[in-house]
């Protein structure tokens, strides 16, 4: 029998929680609100316990959580959840609440890169050394495969935080990102959509104005991620994108904002397939955690194994 492992993917707004095998097949699955993080880590460690008196031992597990979070070994506080404007779940030590409570190696990194390496090894990226994961749902985030490793740097990438051209006269509409207004997060994610609109995107018809715009801000950080990482493909996931008319918009907006500069095949003959959403699915997520914890299980595991 091969190995279990365990997988979580914390976001703003859900929980995924899945054990699979070491090639990508899901076992069993559950999500649930995220909720204060007591109650909300406990569901996750109650699902591993059952699952493990089910199904036996599990051999580690990961977690991709929403952010900031310290993804630093090194650090005093590696694995905790940082400066998160999510109420209640400031300084929160996520990694270290798992381990201790079931004992098993953790492998931790952040939501986005998580899916990174979820599409890297099973998904749209497979054979890919770089390339970009960005989710636009309740935030906008983004993960990154450079050179075969995920990115971390001084902390992690905040892609959905770059600030980008927002012509007032045009769209009045201040922002709701907390920290920055209108950096991209805060004109396109989600809840901006909804503030902006006044109602649930996911009620605005196909040919609303909100789909052109949307298009717009999205293509504007697109092509600040092509000029910057040049990724070999974009992968694009969240509740927002699977409104089947903004993908071909977000392609032609991109191809418009690089405006001939970058003369790459991808995109000047193939942007379909540069441009593409999540080989995995929902599933992307969680299957990354799961990745996350074939990584801390295996020591020499890589992304493109």
């Amino acid at each position: 029998m091969s190995a279990l492992f365990g997988g979580i993917e914390a976001g703003g707004t859900k929980v995924v929680c899945a054990v699979g095998d070491g090639s990508g097949n899901i076992q069993s699955r559950t999500q649930f609100p995220t909720t204060q993080p007591e109650e909300t880590i406990q569901r996750a460690i109650d699902y591993f316990h059952r699952e493990q008196e089910q199904h036996g031992e599990l051999a580690a597990i990961g977690i991709g959580s929403f952010g900031p979070v310290d993804v630093d070994p090194q650090s005093p506080t590696f694995g905790y959840v940082t400066t998160t404007p999510k109420p209640g779940w400031q300084d929160v030590p996520f990694l270290g609440l798992v381990q201790d409570a079931l004992d098993l190696p953790v492998g931790f990194d952040t939501d986005v890169n998580a899916a990174a390496l979820g599409e890297a090894r099973w998904g749209a990226a497979q054979k890919l050394t770089d390339f970009i994961y960005l989710t636009v749902g309740t935030g906008i985030g983004g993960g990154a495969l450079v050179n075969g490793d995920l990115l971390h740097g001084m902390i992690h990438p905040e892609m959905g935080h770059m600030l980008i051209p927002h012509d007032k006269a045009a769209d009045p509409f201040e922002g709701t990102c907390p920290y920055h207004g209108d950096c991209l997060e805060g004109l396109a994610a989600g809840p901006a959509l909804e503030a902006r609109w006044a109602q649930d995107p996911k009620t605005l018809p196909g040919d609303h104005p909100a789909w052109e715009l949307e298009a717009r801000y999205l293509s504007l950080g697109l092509a600040n991620l092509i000029m910057t990482l040049s990724p070999q493909r974009i992968v694009m996931g969240g509740g927002v994108m699977k409104q089947k008319q903004l993908f071909p918009l977000v392609r032609a907006r991109t191809i418009e904002a690089l405006n001939g500069y970058v003369e790459a095949p991808q995109i000047l003959e193939d942007i379909e397939a540069y441009i593409v959403l999540p080989g995995l699915g929902s599933n992307a997520g969680v299957l990354g955690a799961i990745a996350l914890g074939i990584r801390a299980h295996r020591s020499d595991f890589s992304a493109g194994d």
